[in-house]
Parts: C-alpha cells; sequence; structure tokens
C-alpha cells in the first residue's frame, strides 16, 4: 500500500498518510413511466458530460443509503426497486483521482428535474445514449445492456 510521510497538525509529529481509493455509488434510474430508458444528468463541474446520477459515499453511510440520497439530490427522484449491480475499479475511471463506484439500478419514483450538481437532466433510450458521457458511464451502461440481454433471452 502506498503511502507517504505527513507531520501531524497538532504536535508535529511525523507519521505515515496512507492514499487510498474513494468510494462512490452510480444509479442507473429506470424512471417508472418510461421503464426501457434511463436517467442521466449533465454535469455541471469538471469532468463535464452527461453522467449516472451518483457521488461519493460519506462516511458513517451505507452505499445503498448514498444512492438513494445522491439520485435524489440530482434528480429530485426517490428509488424502489434499488438492486446492486455491479462494481467499477480501474484506477483511471474518474480523472480526479483513483475511485471505486458501486453500480445500482432502480425505478426512479417522482418528476425527474435537474437539481444540485446537475446542469440538466435527460432520459434516454440505452440504444441511443449521448457522445459526450464522463467517465467510464458509456461502459457501464453498454454492460448493462448486455447483461439485461443475458437476463431475459435464453441461451
Amino acid at each position: 500500500m502506498k503511502a507517504h510521510v505527513v507531520s501531524c497538525p497538532h504536535c508535529g509529529a511525523e507519521v505515515l498518510k496512507y492514499r487510498q481509493p474513494a468510494l462512490t455509488v452510480d444509479v442507473i434510474i429506470h424512471p417508472q413511466d418510461a421503464p426501457g430508458r434511463v436517467v442521466l444528468i449533465r454535469r455541471r463541474n469538471p469532468p463535464l458530460g452527461w453522467a449516472l446520477p451518483g457521488g461519493f459515499v460519506d462516511e458513517g453511510e451505507s452505499l445503498e443509503r448514498a444512492a438513494q440520497r445522491e439520485a435524489k439530490e440530482e434528480t429530485g427522484l426517490d428509488l424502489e426497486d434499488l438492486r446492486q449491480f455491479r462494481a467499477y475499479s480501474e484506477p483511471n475511471r474518474d480523472p480526479r483521482r483513483h475511485t471505486v463506484t458501486v453500480v445500482f439500478s432502480a425505478t426512479g419514483i417522482g418528476r425527474a428535474r435537474a437539481a444540485d450538481d446537475a446542469q440538466d437532466l435527460g432520459i434516454f433510450s440505452l440504444e441511443a445514449l449521448p457522445q459526450d458521457m464522463a467517465f467510464d458511464h458509456r461502459r457501464i451502461l453498454e454492460d448493462y445492456m448486455q447483461w439485461t440481454l443475458r437476463s431475459v433471452v435464453p441461451s
């Protein structure tokens, strides 16, 4: 594990500070009135582009609660049938720092609207995603589409 030496701000003693990935959640939200589509937000802050609603998990917060909070903050939607889909951990998936995201899928209840750090909100078909997507969210949605196809189509 990588670490570097820092000084304690209180006593000046040298201590090791470990660099660890940040934990995030992202949510694939299917609106209740448009089950075959997904909600994406256009990010207000860099890195810019369309993205799944999501964000950092707060200390003391469960992954599920973080997913519900981020969805409500960014889209105004409440979530039902929240299910964990997959985790993504590529060190360069977020240009700001190493993050590990746990992705959920859910049904969105209520009226979708852009809020918090979302500049805009759109509802898209999985087959017609916008070109300018942030992070690895296009890959996540492509993986999700393949997974849902395998789940419904017998082999």
